[in-house]
């Protein structure tokens, strides 16, 4: 979930006149990064080690 202060502080940078596509895309990318922060401090990650043998499962 978004934090109104990332969002607020992100559409601070926007320049005066800007798309709503911009705006969708940008708010996707900052759900996308907050979620990864959370999962990385809950230790909800996998090693490198793993992700490429799952690569490698997903590829044959």
């Amino acid at each position: 979930m978004l934090s109104k202060s990332n969002v607020i502080k992100t559409i601070t940078k926007f320049p005066d006149h800007f798309s709503v596509d911009d705006l969708v895309d940008k708010m996707i990318l900052l759900d996308k990064i907050e979620k990864g922060m959370q999962q990385a401090d809950n230790n909800q990650t996998i090693s490198d080690e793993e992700l490429d043998k799952r690569i490698e499962e997903w590829l044959k």
